[in-house]
């Protein structure tokens, strides 16, 4: 993506997470944020990178842009949003739909101007429908999507996922449509708009879940750590904690039984097949809770992988960060950031042979390239100056 240009007109994580992928690609990007507080985000703590005054939230998804600051809300700062459009082949806004238009700045203001643009806007019901005035939040996606029902234990609360997937998969499918909008518009010249709404993509990943329901007409039930659809699928105490244990088809789980002295179960028509394991859940789980208490984490783990039995301990962050393979894989990356100190971010997972993600810039201050920015759109000194004086940049 070495090349393009995006402006940035996204705040909190659905549209920053869509940005940095972008960035991470090749993409030049030009984050706009409000003069004297910036991206919400900024104000998202503690904790705090060390060292510094900017949140870890902010940090985790800005890297690989410049911040300008710009009061779009005013007419001097729109002139400046079109003298960047005129350079410009992505726009990606998470505003209220509606709320841009109101500026002069909406996908139907802008796309006889710039045909070549591709405009992606992401908001928590999408551009059309009943709720699309609504603002959309991760916890609110996640309730009305159906996760929450899908999870927690069976007599339990319905709980949310302990990390903003609706935020997540909206940034993730967006910057999937803006490539996908890219190759028509290298094959037409045409751009277009990309409609992102956070409910429409929560449901789309519903995916098993979603397709039993529509397969039966039944909701499905919460069922803790358990597989809706294979057993054993779960969670098992050992000796001295818990294991996940994934025995993904009948092949697996007559090595299990082999290697756990349970063969005497592949005879018993309620453990012979996946489908008989699935209608005994419990049954299955009673059988197998005191074998696999016998014997540590450790010990489980190298016994099933030696024997080709998916598995893996629970491991907190403290763990994942510290694991080997993980380590190997460089999920983990030093950025020297303008307050002088070095930021740790989460890589990029991305793994291309020949165009790798890169890491050109950190998270930046705000405001940090402002008059570089509106330097390079010739705006003099005294005009940039002006314009702070002012409150517009």
């Amino acid at each position: 993506m070495n090349g393009l240009r995006v402006l940035d007109l996204t705040r909190v994580l659905a549209g920053p997470t869509c940005t940095q992928m972008l960035g991470d690609l090749g993409a030049t990007v030009i984050k706009i944020e409000r003069p004297g507080s910036g991206d919400d985000t900024r104000g998202f703590a503690p904790p705090y990178v060390p060292n510094t005054r900017e949140s870890a939230y902010f940090v985790g998804v800005n890297r690989n842009k410049q911040s300008v600051t710009l009061d779009i809300a005013r007419p001097e700062g729109q002139a400046v949003v079109h003298q960047l459009l005129a350079d410009t082949d992505i726009l990606v806004e998470n505003f209220k739909v509606g709320a841009l238009a109101k500026y002069g700045l909406g996908w139907e203001d802008l796309r006889a101007r710039y045909p070549r643009l591709i405009y992606c806007s992401i908001t928590g019901f999408g551009q059309t429908g009943p709720y699309a005035p609504r603002p959309g939040y991760d916890g609110l996606i996640q309730a009305m999507g159906g996760v929450m029902s899908l999870t927690g234990e069976p007599d339990g609360l319905p709980q949310k996922v302990g990390i903003p997937v609706a935020d997540l998969f909206a940034g993730l499918y967006g910057c999937i449509g803006i490539l996908a909008a890219l190759r028509h518009r290298a094959e037409t010249g045409q751009g277009q708009q990309v409609d992102i709404g956070m409910l429409d993509t929560h449901v789309a990943w519903l995916a098993n879940q979603g397709m039993n329901y529509l397969a039966t007409g039944q909701d499905p039930a919460r069922l803790g750590n358990d597989h809706p659809n294979i057993v054993p699928y779960q969670v098992f105490p050992t000796a001295d904690g818990h294991i996940v244990l994934s025995v993904g088809n009948d092949p697996t789980f007559k090595r299990f039984c082999e290697l756990t002295g349970q063969e005497a179960l592949l005879a018993d028509e309620r453990f012979s097949t996946n489908a008989a394991r699935v209608q005994n859940r419990q049954l299955v789980t009673d059988t197998l809770t005191p074998v696999m208490q016998a014997r540590s984490t450790a010990e489980w783990v190298e016994a099933l992988e030696a024997a080709k039995i998916g598995c893996g301990p629970i491991n907190k962050l403290s763990q994942v960060f510290a694991d080997p393979h993980v380590q190997a894989r460089g999920v983990v990356v030093e950025m020297d950031h303008a307050s002088g100190e070095t930021v740790k971010v989460i890589a990029n997972p991305v793994r291309l042979s020949d165009t790798p993600p890169s890491y050109r810039a950190p998270p930046p201050v705000l405001g940090q390239h402002t008059e570089a920015v509106l330097s390079a759109l010739g705006h003099s000194a005294e005009a940039i100056a002006k314009l702070r004086a002012d409150g517009i940049a």
